[in-house]
């Protein structure tokens, strides 16, 4: 019984209800705390993927700067290049093959020196032949001129006759007139007499007025004859000139340059064959970005340091034409260039394109590789940016005039990536 009631006692303690000891969580938390990484893990996803609008850059990347209003200080720096002041080209006017060449590149040279000669033994024989017509038509006027010459003294030789004969006969008639008075003769000597003075007269008249309106005709044809021997005359200066255009000459003293003709070359009428520049006369030619094409104006004032001096400019000419995206401004020196100048040589020269002005600023930079219509403008805490629409208006090295679209005090991303406007949004990381 014992042992039964022992036995049963025992077993009566190993039935006793063991309670499974509770964790840290139960099953609900730990099902929130799961929920809750997965978000947190989606949410770094999103952070660390950047949406199909956006764009993830490192910040080491990234350049950023202020806008600002602040003076505007209008002007554009240039490279330009010292060119003479005045070239004239040196061409060949008549076509030939070269023959001598007198003149060597770099010389300096003087208005109507020869360069070079030229043969043409076409043009030789068709100046012969013109020379020749035309002295066959010289000739021809001079016999005109002889024939008028003679016509004018058979003129004048009939008029003194005609006048003799009125004069014989009127002696003759005061002689008959005297015996009739004294009744030596009767009137039938006197009146044939009378009759002779009066044809004598009549005759005068006639030949006295034809040689008049003979005078008229012969003065005109004369005046016409005196201008087709001027123009006989000039055409033939201008046949043997053509001659003369065999010989290249110098058309300005100065400098040849690009002279670099050989014996033998055959040259076309009108071939470049160099040019002759002003020397020690100079101006600057520079290349400006087509952005300034409406900004620049003849007469604008621009400065450059050659050496130690400071110099002072004025733009004389715009070649408006754009190449490559960009056009061309050439400058003249308000006093004598300084000495040393040399063609070729480049200068830094900054061109005053208005006053300065208080603007809406911002710095300039890569971003305005995309034409200055947009910007990303950085956030507050720094960590992303967001494309705007903008207008820019004036420009130089370091600063961009704001005309619309940002305010002072915000910052916007400087480097090139802001120029790439197919994003809206940068992250930045």
């Amino acid at each position: 019984m014992s042992d039964t009631g022992t036995t049963a006692h025992s077993g009566a303690g190993m039935d006793r209800k063991i309670e499974r000891p509770r964790g840290r969580f139960g099953k609900r938390e730990k099902r929130i705390a799961i929920g809750v990484g997965a978000l947190l893990a989606l949410l770094a996803l999103w952070w660390a993927i950047p949406s199909a609008n956006s764009l993830s850059v490192d910040a080491d990347s990234v350049q950023t700067g202020k806008v600002v209003r602040a003076p505007f200080q209008d002007y554009v720096p240039l490279r330009a290049e010292v060119v003479p002041l005045h070239t004239t080209f040196v061409a060949a006017i008549s076509g030939g093959q070269v023959g001598e060449v007198i003149a060597v590149d770099g010389a300096m040279v003087k208005k109507g020196q020869p360069l070079a000669t030229l043969a043409n033994p076409d043009l030789e024989l068709e100046v012969a032949t013109k020379s020749a017509d035309i002295a066959g038509q010289l000739g021809n006027i001079s016999s005109q001129r002889l024939t008028i010459q003679r016509n004018r003294l058979d003129t004048a030789q009939e008029v003194a006759d005609a006048q003799n004969d009125l004069l014989k006969a009127r002696t003759e008639l005061q002689k008959k007139q005297t015996l009739f008075d004294k009744g030596i003769v009767n009137n039938a000597a006197v009146q044939p007499l009378k009759d002779e003075v009066a044809y004598q007269q009549k005759r005068v008249a006639a030949l006295t007025q034809g040689r008049t309106e003979e005078s008229a005709t012969l003065s005109d044809q004369q005046a016409r004859i005196g201008t087709t021997a001027a123009e006989l005359n000039q055409s033939l200066a201008m046949v043997r000139h053509s001659l003369d255009a065999l010989t290249i000459r110098a058309p300005a003293d100065g400098r040849l340059t690009d002279f670099d003709l050989q014996p033998g070359q055959t040259l076309k009428p009108g071939d470049d064959v160099g040019q002759v520049d002003s020397e020690g006369q100079w101006k600057l030619s520079a290349d400006v970005d087509q952005f300034y094409l409406g900004q620049a104006k003849v007469g604008q004032r621009a400065t450059a340091t050659i050496g130690d001096q400071a110099v002072s400019l004025h733009v004389i000419r715009i070649l408006p034409q754009v190449t490559d995206g960009r056009f061309k401004v050439e400058l003249g020196f308000d006093s004598a260039p300084p000495a040393g100048l040399n063609r070729g040589q480049t200068i830094d020269v900054r061109l005053v394109l208005g006053a300065d002005r208080p603007a809406v600023v911002a710095p300039a930079g890569g971003w305005l590789d995309g034409g200055g219509s947009v910007a990303f403008v950085v956030a507050e805490n720094g960590r992303s940016a967001t494309r705007r629409t903008i207008s820019t208006g004036r420009r130089n090295p370091d600063q961009v005039e704001v005309t619309s679209g940002l305010q002072p005090g915000e910052t916007i991303v400087t480097s090139p990536i802001a120029a790439d406007v197919k994003y809206d949004h940068l992250i930045i990381h």
